[in-house]
This record gives C-alpha cells, structure tokens and sequence, in this order.
C-alpha cells in the first residue's frame, strides 16, 4: 500500500524529530564538563574533625572511623555531578585533630590551602576557638557534630551555619511523640557528665513546653568500672532493677546518657516493664540509616554503593551542609564566601534533603530547620514535629529555640 501524502510528511517529521534527539543525546553525553580553555571555579571545603577511637557499650554502636566524613565525601560528588557542567570543581580536605586540643593551628594551615568553607566536626569549644578567627577572614563554618544550644544561642556567630540538630530540638521531637502517645508520665534518669547533664536540661525543657509530667529524677554516677567484662554485665543486671525500683508509677523512662555509661543497659531491665527513651531505646536524631522514605531509600543506595555501609545521622548532617554549599554556589554563580553566605540566609535559599519537605535555615540563629527521627536500632518509629503541633510560620519550628525565645544577636 502506498502511503498517502499527509502520511509520508507525518514520516518523514517523526524520522527528523528522533534524529534530533539522538543527535542532541549523542552531543550532551560527549559534551565537555567546562567551555574549552575556561579554568573551573575551584571550591575548596574543608572537614575539621576532632577524632579519638572511641567505645560504646555495644559493639555495634561504635562509630565507623568515616564517621561524617563519608556523608561529606558523597555530598562532594553530588556537588562536582552539576559543576561538571558548569564550570565549578569541589574538592574536600579533611583535618584530624585530637578531642579537646587547640585547633587553631590546624585551621590556619586548612587557610593556606585555600578553604574557605569548613565542615566542624567539633567540640563546641574547639568550634568558638576558630569562630571569630573564621568571621575575621571570610570564611564560613557549618557545624555538622556539636548539638550544644549554646553555638545557637549566647555564642551564635553571623560566619557560623548548623546542619546538626541542637539537644533541644530532639528533646522536642521525642517529647511530642510521647505526648501523642498520651504518655504523659516520666521518670528521668541523667549521668554525671556534661552532655548528660545538658541532654537532662533539655528533656525537661520539653516536659514543660509540651505538657509532659516528669514525676521523678534520679542521677546515674559513673564511677568507672569495667563495663564490659563478664562480671560487669552481671552486676549491670542486678544493678539496673535496683536502681530502678524505687521510681513512682511512670509511663516512660527517660534516659539522658550521651556519654555511654548506663544507659543501653536499661531496656528489658528495668524493675517495672516500661519503655525507656531518650539516648536509649527509642532515640531521637537527625536521620535514621533504616530510613526510606521520601526518596531515602535512593540517598541510601547511593550512600551504600559508595561507602559500603548505611548513612547514619552525622553522614547526614555532614552530607547537607556541603550540599548546601554546592546549591548556593550552583545558584550564586560564585565561590565567595560572603556571596554564598548571603543566599543561604535569603527566602530564596532552600535544600533538598530527603526528609519530606525542603528545608531552611532559621534566620535568627542560623539552625537549619529540619525534621526528627525517632527509631530504635532497627527501623523509624516515627518523625516530628506530630501531626497537631502547630506554627504560625512552619511546624519544624515548634522543634528547639523559637524566634521569640531566642538569645542569639548576630549583628
């Protein structure tokens, strides 16, 4: 059958339109990452990271020796997956140093070297230490480890970005899914460390904000002994229900042990059978590696594939700030720090992330907004802010310091 006219012109469009676009793929799959002779924008991130083999109470709680650093190293991928094509390389220099020691030393040698953006894996004395330094050369800092308020709060600085959550955020979040649970009751159980003691602070902050009844306290001393000797988990075993016991009727135990002394050892030993929350048990934080929801599971995979393990909450936060860091500079067209800086304060700035909604950084102390996970070591319970908890501008607000609250005076 010869085709009619109509037909053969039909044809023959359809063939130039497929032509074009193989042609089109063909020239976008061999297309060079930058303009001939154009020299990349390099982008120089530095990951600060205060770093000592440490020990848990379970041996699969033992952070990965990439802890962070992995999150930080795909992020970095990601970033130079569009700068190909555009003209912009990332690069990543990773400095250890020991917990506790000066890091001044370290930031000015990461300086010679060009970085102008630093992840801080730090304690939140280490990171004041290089703070203002940091403001005094232009360089921006985003602090992907240290939950202290306080970086937040009366020592916020304008040059000084968080991707990791604060204790008061995750406080929040534990606390509003045990009051939509309606387990109204706690029991507060704190070791005799400083973040044990500002964890507590936090908790209680929470019962008072949400309406929780914390009806009994009780102080775990850490008296080092060896915890992990056959007799040590005898004795923990017999130790736990005594140091439970007397505790009035409760709904939940909460414990707030972010030093590992006593806390994994409470669930199922507890002298009444209640669930136990807070650094243990059911634990809030800034992502969960059992996570795959919206669009997890593909970071996940990705993650898996590069590094060989799943993402845990400091990959994340690490992960995001560089992200960050590569969105604006993507946007901005520039590698100058105030430039970049300026766009991630603006209205115009968000990220994606992979936790439901994009996310934004709190104008007031530069906290990034984000929801929390709250899962056992195992799976994700559940996410907050819970449905109910409401906010005039966003919900993920009603997680930590609220503008009205807060004591940060970036000027």
């Amino acid at each position: 059958m010869v085709p009619n006219t109509l037909g053969v012109v039909l044809y023959l469009f359809l063939l130039s339109v497929n032509a074009s676009l193989a042609l089109a793929q063909e020239a976008s799959q061999s297309a060079p990452p930058a303009p001939s002779g154009v020299t990349p924008l390099e982008i120089r991130v530095g990951y600060m990271r205060a770093y000592a083999p440490g020990l848990a109470l379970s041996v699969l709680d033992v952070p990965p020796r990439d802890e962070g650093v992995a999150g930080a190293e795909v992020a970095i991928a990601d970033n130079n997956t569009t700068g190909a094509f555009l003209g912009q390389e990332f690069t990543l220099d990773v400095t250890e140093v020991e917990p506790g020691s000066d890091v001044t030393g370290a930031f000015r040698e990461m300086m010679a070297k060009g970085v102008r953006y630093i992840l801080a894996d730090l304690s939140a004395e280490q990171l004041l230490s290089i703070a203002d330094l940091a403001g005094q050369e232009g360089v921006i800092i985003f602090n992907v480890g240290a939950h202290d308020d306080v970086l937040r709060e009366e020592e916020c600085r304008a040059n000084v970005f968080h991707t990791a959550p604060t204790r008061t955020m995750l406080a929040d979040g534990l606390a509003q899914y045990l009051i939509w649970k309606q387990w109204r009751r706690w029991v507060l159980l704190y070791g005799s460390h400083e973040p044990d003691r500002l964890f507590a602070d936090a908790l209680r902050r929470a019962a008072d904000r949400f309406g929780g009844q914390i009806v009994a306290e009780k102080l775990f001393e850490d008296r080092g002994t060896a915890r992990r000797s056959d007799t040590g988990v005898v004795q923990i075993q017999r130790q736990m229900p005594v140091f439970t016991q007397d505790l009035p009727e409760h709904d939940v135990m909460l414990v707030a042990d972010e030093s590992e002394v006593f806390g994994t050892y409470l669930p199922y030993r507890t002298w009444v059978p209640r669930p136990v929350a807070g650094t243990a048990g059911l634990v809030a934080s800034a992502w969960h590696p059992a996570s795959e929801q919206w669009g997890g599971t593909q970071i996940q995979n990705r993650f898996v594939d590069a590094i060989g393990r799943r993402m845990l909450s400091k990959d994340m936060s690490a992960w995001t700030a560089a992200r960050v860091i590569g969105e604006a500079v993507t946007r901005t067209q520039s590698g100058d720090p105030a430039k970049v800086a300026e766009f991630v304060r603006s209205d115009d700035f968000q990220v994606a992330a992979f936790r439901g909604q994009r996310l934004t950084f709190r104008k007031w102390n530069q906290q990034l907004r984000q929801p929390v996970f709250l899962g056992d070591g195992r799976s994700v319970v559940s996410t907050s802010p819970q449905e109910g908890f409401l906010h005039q501008v966003s919900e993920l607000d009603t997680l930590g310091i609220d503008e009205p609250e807060t004591s940060c005076d970036l000027n």
